[in-house]
């Protein structure tokens, strides 16, 4: 329902997930809904995991046995429609582009955000990557309760 509502269903949310046991390696969620004509993942994707096709209007469609969760593609999605997940134990790991102010540190405590906007959990910082070949996209690494695997899309300052 995201042209009625703006936000995705659950069912389209999972569409977009591997299975639960694939995830237990980094692997690239790409969640593009709308046929737009946009290919910079699949070109900066350096295993050829990602593919378009003939039409570049057409959704990406990602080879999870190909994907090795290294990030190429977040950095190059200009809707910052991409992460990349995994689960180790009882925590879901995502590596998310930020792109706002103040940068969270590494240990802070935020608070993790669905898709309509609303803070669903505590979210973790675990690593901040930045660097001028990413301008100004921040690739943070973020842990949350592996029940909300489907829920979480990004963080909020905590203040």
């Amino acid at each position: 329902m995201i042209n009625k509502n703006g936000y995705p269903t659950s069912n389209q949310i999972k569409s977009k997930f591997p299975d639960i046991e694939v995830l237990i390696k980094p692997k690239a969620i790409i969640e593009c809904y709308t046929e737009i004509p946009c290919n910079p993942c699949a070109t900066s994707c350096p295993f050829n995991a990602i593919t378009i096709g003939e039409d570049i209007n057409m959704i990406p469609e990602i080879d999870f046995d190909i994907c090795t969760g290294c990030g190429m593609c977040v950095y190059s999605c200009p809707g910052l429609a991409i992460m990349i997940a995994n689960i180790k134990g009882d925590r879901a790991y995502y590596k998310i582009p930020y792109e706002l102010l103040p940068v969270p540190v590494i240990g802070e405590i935020w608070k993790g955000v669905n898709r309509k906007g609303e803070i669903i959990c505590d979210a973790k910082i675990e690593n901040i990557m930045q660097n001028k070949k990413t301008d100004k996209t921040v690739l943070i690494t973020v842990s949350v309760p592996v029940e909300f695997l489907y829920d979480f899309i990004t963080v909020r300052c905590p203040v």
